[in-house]
């Protein structure tokens, strides 16, 4: 009886443990390298209409609950939120204020709308339930 206990004691933290590297695995992921967006839902306006000088960047501050980069013309730092797949973000804070169009409105705004993360071939994609609304690729 007392063998069966360690055994079934031993089984569950295999499965722990396997469970939770997975995850950390996941979330490193995320912190690799900074991610270019390639893709956003939603405007009717192209994508290289709405980015036509700059594409936006994030990049996962190691060690922080804290992102950085630009929206296609500002440059923003904000807090994030992982559990699991689920991500939430904070509202940027902009460090310039300079207007180039429409796409940082459609950027900021997407963000808002993000609810859940999934790294899928080499590529970063944000969605809401389970539609993708943004997806990047790794920044050279």
């Amino acid at each position: 009886m007392k063998k069966h206990i360690l055994l079934l004691i031993g089984i569950v933290s295999l499965i722990m443990m396997s469970c939770s590297t997975n995850t950390v695995l996941k979330d490193q992921k995320l912190y690799a390298n900074a991610w270019e967006l390639e893709y956003i839902t939603g405007p009717r306006i192209t994508f290289q209409g709405l980015f036509p000088d700059m594409k936006p960047k994030i990049q996962f501050t190691a060690g922080s609950d804290m992102i950085t980069g630009n929206s296609g013309c500002n440059g923003y730092s904000t807090q994030f939120t992982v559990k699991g797949d689920l991500i939430s973000f904070a509202d940027p804070e902009l460090s310039t204020m300079m207007y180039c169009g429409d796409g940082e409105v459609v950027f900021r705004n997407t963000m808002k709308q993000i609810d859940r993360y999934r790294v899928t071939d080499g590529k970063l994609e944000f969605l809401t339930g389970d539609v993708v609304m943004m997806r990047f690729k790794p920044a050279l």
